[in-house]
């Protein structure tokens, strides 16, 4: 209304309330973000004082939304991101939040954003306790995490999405999972059992979908052994004479590809 290059909106109440700079909208993964809404949720939060609202590139092609927040009390993240996710979609949802007892400034008195710090994930944020991988699909699994996601170590009851992960990336760790165990996990799966835990178990869960390639395998072995008890069925029936007869003669049926595969 006054091209002044804020973004507000009306209340009922006639009154503008300000939501941001409209020079601060993003594309991040296909969504296009307007930081100043997450700014205004994160603003209404209790015991937040002053809030900034970023997109970071810490490692090259892999954006992620972080919040910096001066709070007159500590917060919990793992309940700031549950009140969060009420008022805003995934795609807006931070990936990181930052705690700090003030805002680095310009001369100019504003924010200086370039001077903001790299989020670093702590044990308080991710709300729980660091577990090691137990088993090898743990371990396997827990290796592609840290790999996708850049960090040092990821534990098997972490949340996938509060270390950093996002859908992009969700499609990811399956493909990374589908070359590592040939099987087929959905997706809706990580979204369900978000944890290295969930996951190793649904890969070692005997429902689990095989990849065309180790459905072939597993086919095979079940037609040889359907084969084979089925020769022990009909040498079962013969008497001893049949068979020593039979082996004399070198006459039992048997596949030389599937003898050499044997």
């Amino acid at each position: 209304l006054y091209r002044t290059g804020d973004l507000v909106r009306w209340r009922p109440d006639g009154n503008m309330e300000f939501l941001g700079r409209i020079d601060h909208q993003v594309k991040v993964r296909g969504f296009r973000i307007e930081l100043g809404e997450i700014e205004a949720v994160l603003s209404k939060t209790e015991h937040v004082q002053d809030v900034v609202v970023m997109v970071r590139e810490d490692t090259p092609g892999d954006q992620r939304i972080a919040a910096y927040l001066v709070t007159d009390e500590e917060l919990n993240v793992a309940e700031l991101r549950a009140t969060l996710s009420a008022e805003l979609p995934d795609y807006m949802m931070p990936s990181a939040f930052v705690i700090l007892d003030e805002f680095p400034l310009t001369p100019s008195g504003k924010v200086d954003r370039k001077a903001l710090p790299k989020p670093e994930l702590s044990r308080e944020q991710l709300g729980s306790e660091y577990v090691a991988p137990r088993n090898e699909a743990e371990e396997k699994l827990a290796k592609i995490v840290t790999e996708l996601l850049n960090i040092e170590r990821a534990g098997v009851y972490d949340n996938f999405f509060e270390l950093g992960g996002h859908s992009l990336l969700a499609t990811q760790f399956i493909s990374h999972i589908r070359e590592e165990f040939q099987v087929e996990i959905p997706l809706r799966q990580l979204f369900e059992t978000p944890t290295i835990a969930g996951i190793a178990e649904a890969v070692l869960s005997p429902e689990a979908k095989h990849s065309d390639e180790e459905t072939a395998k597993i086919e095979k072995v079940q037609r040889g052994a359907e084969d084979l008890d089925a020769l022990l069925s009909e040498l079962d029936q013969m008497s001893d004479e049949e068979v020593s007869a039979l082996l004399q003669n070198d006459s039992v049926p048997v596949d030389n590809n599937e003898k050499n595969d044997d």
